[in-house]
């Protein structure tokens, strides 16, 4: 096997039973993972120095083909309602193959960190088989220093192969795409998908199945920081605005995706950034923005004209949900260290889809872990496979269920004590729409939802006139400077207010009927901040 890279660690290849190898490139850099991409046809060069490349089919998680591994040590810690199982078997016949398949091919290593707090990161080796993917994964996880590469031994191996195709009678799959977990082998296996964005979630779920043992609390959110040092962390799906609202000139940002809530506070998992790139404006996500003009950035499903190499970010034909990765860096106020203090402020955004929430509501703590197990907001198209045109109101637990192996009470009481134990003040921010529902409504206006997480931010709304929201229950501010007060109230802002009145209804039933799988995992304080019809008649 003809080894090449930086660094090559000690402990090599062998180390995962592969073997026949045609070649191994080591931990490239961009420059190299460039010109590697481009000559195996995998991507193509922007003008402005991009990396652009193409997901296929795949233009999202493929949620349907996961799998973990069911045996004595995950038997009684997972939550197996969320978590499909695989047999020890199935997986151990899906390893022999990748093996197989890998012999006579040239693969891609790169060794890095999972978590920038020193103490809880976890270290992690990634195979490719595409040049892009190394350079996706480098980008995203966190580089260590030179020195660290020598003898790396990581803890955890990814190996990705988007062409191998899996036999669901002898794999347990259900289709020729699998994301397969192994947690006593500590080995995760992709493949059958070019989505890049299936390594890096895969990462988040070994560090959520690991650190709440540690009393530490993975959170899938952005987190910022302020001047006065004080950190906030954004809790929300895909499309709800975790990365643009986080990238905010004004603070800086520690990441916009995965974090870690420690004894020493937040830290994040990842050295990178994974933004939506759809009719990104330069206005309102500058920051975003300047990175799809950096040599480094790679740029998944955005359309480019083959001619001048210049970038159309407002054209979906690929995907709705076009993706940049960069590294953090490239952000220009963006945290050294990837670590801050405790948050002063917990918001949890949701993009409601049926235009009924207000654009920010103050939530007590037993609240805020209601919301948090609810994990309400509309998925929008493209962010997994399968998806059609229109957003679709869902709940997904913790804001992350696809995510989550253990039970979400596991997080939700990690969450829960963290607040308390910090007197954080917690916000359920709506960025979605106002006005009336999807399709007569319009999406809510970034500026506004921007002054409002300011006037959260600086402390100001906390001590703001505050209205009970007669659905939900929750504090909800009656004027905020910079902000039509008639936004503040949903209701206002429907022209029908009976058809106002019938959505909510219609929410608040969604809640109550997602919460009862719940109600024996929680406080009755926790219980009783549901909402309800009833509240809104008094």
């Amino acid at each position: 096997m003809k080894e090449t890279g930086t660094i090559i660690s000690s402990h090599g290849l062998q180390l995962h039973g592969l073997r026949n190898i045609a070649s191994a490139a080591w931990n490239l850099g961009p420059a190299a993972l460039y010109q590697e991409a481009i000559r195996r046809g995998e991507g193509e060069l922007a003008k402005d120095g991009p990396l652009v490349v193409k997901t296929g089919q795949h233009t999202g998680r493929s949620a349907g083909d996961k799998f973990t591994v069911r045996d004595a040590l995950t038997e009684n810690a997972l939550w197996w309602d969320n978590n499909k199982p695989m047999s020890p078997a199935h997986f151990d016949a899906l390893e022999e193959a990748f093996i197989a398949y890998a012999q006579g091919r040239d693969l891609f290593v790169q060794d890095l960190y999972g978590g920038a707090d020193l103490t809880h990161r976890v270290k992690v080796r990634v195979i490719t088989e595409y040049a892009w993917h190394s350079l996706f994964i480098r980008n995203l996880l966190i580089r260590p220093e030179t020195s660290a590469l020598a003898n790396f031994l990581p803890e955890f191996t990814i190996i990705d192969f988007p062409g191998f195709v899996a036999d669901p009678k002898r794999h347990g799959t259900v289709s020729p795409t699998v994301i397969g977990v192994n947690f006593t082998k500590k080995l995760i296996l992709i493949g059958g998908t070019s989505y890049a964005g299936e390594m890096k979630k895969s990462v988040f779920t070994i560090l959520n199945f690991l650190l709440p043992e540690k009393r530490v609390m993975p959170m899938h959110c952005s987190a910022n920081v302020g001047k006065d040092g004080k950190s906030a962390i954004f809790f929300g799906l895909s499309g709800t605005g975790k990365t643009t609202l986080s990238a905010d000139a004004s603070r800086t940002l520690i990441g916009d995706d995965e974090h870690g809530w420690s004894e020493a506070g937040v830290f994040n998992f990842e050295g990178g950034c994974y933004a939506k790139m759809i009719r990104l404006s330069p206005e309102a996500e500058p920051e975003i923005y300047a990175t799809t003009k950096r040599f480094g950035t790679v740029l998944e499903n955005v359309v480019m004209d083959p001619l001048t190499r210049v970038l159309d970010l407002d054209d979906a034909t690929l995907a709705e949900n076009s993706r940049g990765a960069y590294p953090i860096d490239f952000i220009p106020n963006a945290s050294d260290t990837g670590r801050a203090g405790h948050p002063s402020n917990v918001i949890m955004l949701t993009a409601d889809a049926f235009g009924v929430l207000p654009p920010i509501a103050k939530l007590s703590p037993a609240q805020a872990m209601y919301h948090f197990l609810s994990g309400f907001t509309a998925k929008v198209a493209g962010t997994e496979k399968g998806l059609g045109k229109e957003p679709q109101p869902t709940f997904s637990t913790c804001f992350g269920a696809p995510f989550m192996p253990r039970h979400p009470s596991v997080y939700g009481n990690l969450l829960k004590d963290l607040i308390a134990e910090h007197k954080v003040n917690c916000w359920l921010v709506n960025t979605g729409w106002t006005g009336g529902a999807y399709g007569q409504g319009t999406r809510m206006p970034i500026k506004a939802t921007r002054a409002l997480l300011n006037a959260a931010l600086d402390g100001s709304l906390a001590r703001a006139e505050m209205r009970v929201d007669p659905w939900f229950g929750f504090q909800v501010p009656v004027s905020v400077p910079g902000v039509e007060p008639r936004i503040l109230n949903p209701r206002e802002t429907w022209g029908d207010k009976g058809a106002y009145d019938a959505q909510a209804g219609k929410l608040v039933s969604m809640f109550v009927k997602n919460f009862e799988k719940f109600e024996t995992h929680v406080t009755p304080e926790v219980r009783a901040a549901a909402p309800g019809v009833s509240k809104a008649a008094e």
